[in-house]
């Protein structure tokens, strides 16, 4: 996409910046070890599944509150009802960073009440906003664990870990 796409105006900057406060959601299914994404509107709705089918979401930025997004916890309730309203259940869900905004108690509570809605095994990865308490990162630690909540996540998930954590050194260790 250009800086400016000409046919609608919109440009990938401006995209980012919406999925950053509004969040993200994508239902992928993987088949003869191919992945393949879907949204979890119309496309998944009407997917037949073939293979493992798991949920993807980002950014939910429970606490945020500003005129981009004034009501964080009430989007995320939506995407969880869209998640529920799937005709088939994925086998399970990660939460790809930014479960809360300002990495407060309240945030993760909240978050976790409504996620814990889906009756999804749910594995989680932090994003910044998520360790930016004063003891960086302690509230999510004691919560969800030093790299992530469940088992069987293996490498792929402690590398994005260490991609939030110390970002500066993550290209030297991917390949280790």
């Amino acid at each position: 996409m250009s800086e400016i796409d000409q046919r609608d105006g919109i440009n990938r900057r401006k995209v980012l910046e919406c999925m950053t406060w509004c969040g993200t959601g994508v239902l992928w299914t993987i088949a003869g070890g191919v992945p393949h994404s879907l949204g979890i509107m119309g496309e998944a709705q009407a997917a037949e599944s073939r293979g493992l089918t798991f949920l993807q979401i980002s950014d939910s930025h429970v606490g945020f509150d500003k005129p981009a997004n004034p009501n964080a916890l009430g989007t995320l309730e939506e995407a969880i009802a869209k998640v529920n309203a799937l005709p088939q259940k994925p086998a399970f869900m990660i939460h790809t960073g930014d479960i809360s905004h300002l990495s407060k108690e309240k945030e993760f509570d909240d978050a976790d009440h409504i996620i814990s809605q889906s009756r999804l095994d749910v594995h989680y990865v932090p994003g910044e906003h998520d360790l930016i308490d004063a003891d960086q990162g302690k509230i999510y630690r004691d919560r969800y664990g030093k790299a992530a909540k469940g088992a069987g996540c293996g490498n792929a998930v402690e590398r994005a870990v260490w991609n939030v954590t110390f970002p500066s050194t993550f290209c030297i260790t991917w390949w280790m």
